[in-house]
């Protein structure tokens, strides 16, 4: 099967390992096929794909859209990068999880992070790295949001020392306001 899709420790993120066929002249790789999706439940349309540039040593997050809900099928084209996804939703039980895993070029694993999850990520190696994400809706700025990465109650392991990380996201506000003030999320 060119798709594997299975469940993580976090109801609803999915795991998704793609078949990888490697030979002297590089790789090819099958990263969607509607009737699997469908079949396991996930979405088949998607509302905008972009594309994260990043430079070795850059981390971005932790993001979320909650208004409209945005979920996001996620997965490196190129480079690699150690990707988390932590549970923000408050009537689940496991509410202030996290997970997290390589995606990579190479390794054919994708993340398909659900509403209701911050995402964030951060470039490994000596390379840059090229993620590129399907989402459930598109942008909205007004319903946006984050948590600081290096919140000391989440304590994220990430794998690299002093990154790179912008000042918008520098000030995102910590777990503990997130609890205080949750948004509203439309499948509550």
């Amino acid at each position: 099967m060119p798709i594997e899709i299975t469940d993580t420790p976090l109801a609803g993120l999915k795991r998704v390992q793609l078949e990888v066929h490697k030979d002297e002249r590089g790789f090819f790789v099958e990263r969607f096929q509607h009737h699997i999706f469908s079949v396991e439940g996930l979405p088949t349309r998607f509302a905008q794909i972009n594309h994260s540039h990043s430079l070795p040593g850059v981390l971005r997050g932790l993001h979320f859209q909650h208004t409209p809900p945005q979920g996001k099928l996620v997965g490196v084209t190129g480079g690699k990068v150690w990707d988390v996804a932590v549970d923000v939703r408050p009537w689940s039980q496991t509410f202030g999880h996290y997970y997290a895993e390589e995606l990579s070029g190479e390794n054919g694993v994708m993340l398909f992070v659900p509403t209701g999850f911050a995402h964030g990520f951060c470039v490994m190696g000596d390379t840059p790295a090229d993620l590129v994400y399907f989402t459930t809706e598109y942008y909205g700025p007004e319903g946006e949001g984050g948590i600081r990465f290096d919140d000391e109650v989440l304590d994220i392991p990430w794998p690299i020392q002093s990154p790179i990380v912008s000042p918008r996201d520098k000030m995102l506000p910590d777990w503990r306001h997130y609890c205080a003030y949750p948004p509203h999320w439309g499948d509550e």
